[in-house]
C-alpha cells in the first residue's frame, strides 16, 4: 500500500501502531486522524506521521494485512499460554533454604526494564526464589541468561568439585592436545550446551560496561583479541555463578578489588627481592607540590 510507517514508529505492533491498524481496517483513511491515534510518547510529529498514511489502500493488500494482524495475534496468544505454563512450573519447584523473603538491592546503577522477549509475570522474582540468590545482579546477565543457566544447570552444583571443574565442563576453559610429550595445540573445547552459549552472550555484552568485568573484557580483548576475550570473560562469570550459587552469597565487587590488592602487594615484594638480589632498593615516589 505504499504506506511508511514503519519508518516513523519504531516498533509497529506497539500500542499506536496497532491501533493504526485496526483503524485502517475498520475503514478509516484520513492520515491525520489515523495519525491522532498515535501515544502521546510517539516522538515523531503527528504530520510526519500523517504524511506516512498517505498510500493506495488496496483490496488486496487489506486482505492481507488483515490476514496478518490475525495471526499476529494468534501467535501472542499461544505465546500468553506458554508464560502461564511456564509460571505455573516456575511455581511448583522449590523455594531454596534459608533464602531471603525479599530480594535485596541490586548493585547495578541501570534501572531494570522488562525486555520486550521476557515473560509476562515476574521471572526476576521466580529465579530468585528458587536460587536463593539474584544472579541478575552480575553485570551481563540478564533475567533470560539466569533463566537459562539454572534451567541448565539447576541449583544443587555439588556434583562440580570446584569452580574449574565447573567451567571446564561448560567447555570454557583451555584443553591441550599432547602426543608424545609434545603440545600439539592448546584451545577450547567445542561444546554443545545452552548455558555456555548464554555466558558467552552475556560476556560480549560488557564492552561498554563500567564495571570490573567490563574492564576485564576490554583488557582481554586488546591483550587476545575478540573471540579469546568473551571465552574468557564468559569463563570469569562461571567461577562468579559457581560461587553464588554454592555459597549463597550475593554478588559484591569488593572481591575482585581486594583479588587486585594482593595481586599489587604481591608484586612489589616481588620487586623488592629482585632488586634486592642485584644490589639496588625499590623507593616509593613521593608526590612533591
Amino acid at each position: 500500500m505504499n504506506l511508511q510507517l514503519h519508518h516513523v514508529l519504531s516498533d509497529i505492533v506497539g500500542v499506536s501502531g496497532i491501533a493504526i491498524l485496526d483503524a485502517i481496517l475498520a475503514g478509516e483513511r484520513d492520515p491525520a486522524k489515523l495519525a491522532s491515534l498515535c501515544n502521546r510518547r510517539i516522538r515523531s510529529s503527528r504530520q510526519t506521521v500523517a504524511k506516512s498514511l498517505e498510500g493506495d489502500y488496496r483490496s488486496e493488500h487489506l486482505f492481507a494485512l488483515r490476514q496478518s494482524l490475525a495471526a499476529y495475534r494468534f501467535y501472542k496468544q499461544l505465546m500468553a499460554e506458554v508464560d502461564l505454563e511456564l509460571e505455573q512450573k516456575m511455581r511448583n519447584l522449590p523455594r531454596a533454604e534459608h533464602a531471603p523473603d525479599k530480594r535485596p538491592a541490586g548493585t547495578k546503577k541501570r534501572i531494570y526494564q522488562h525486555a520486550g522477549n521476557e515473560p509476562a509475570f515476574d521471572l526476576k522474582e521466580e529465579l530468585f526464589r528458587i536460587a536463593g540468590v539474584d544472579l541478575t545482579d552480575v553485570p551481563g546477565i540478564s533475567t533470560l541468561t539466569a533463566h537459562t543457566i539454572l534451567m541448565e544447570v539447576g541449583t544443587d552444583l555439588s556434583r562440580f568439585r570446584n569452580a574449574s571443574a565447573f567451567a571446564s565442563w561448560l567447555g570454557l576453559c583451555p584443553e591441550k592436545q599432547v602426543s608424545g610429550g609434545k603440545i600439539l595445540y592448546t584451545r577450547t573445547r567445542k561444546v554443545k550446551n545452552r548455558a555456555a552459549i548464554a555466558l558467552r552472550l552475556g560476556a560480549h555484552c560488557l564492552y561498554h560496561a563500567q564495571n570490573y568485568l567490563g574492564d576485564f573484557y576490554r583488557k582481554m580483548k586488546w591483550r587476545l583479541g575478540a573471540p579469546a576475550a568473551v571465552t574468557a570473560t564468559a569463563h570469569k562469570l562461571a567461577r562468579i555463578i559457581y560461587h553464588m550459587l554454592s555459597s549463597r552469597q550475593p554478588y559484591s565487587e569488593e572481591v575482585f578489588a581486594r583479588c587486585d590488592q594482593l595481586a599489587s602487594i604481591r608484586a612489589e615484594k616481588r620487586l623488592r627481592k629482585q632488586a634486592a638480589e642485584l644490589g639496588f632498593q625499590v623507593t616509593p615516589i613521593t608526590e612533591t607540590a
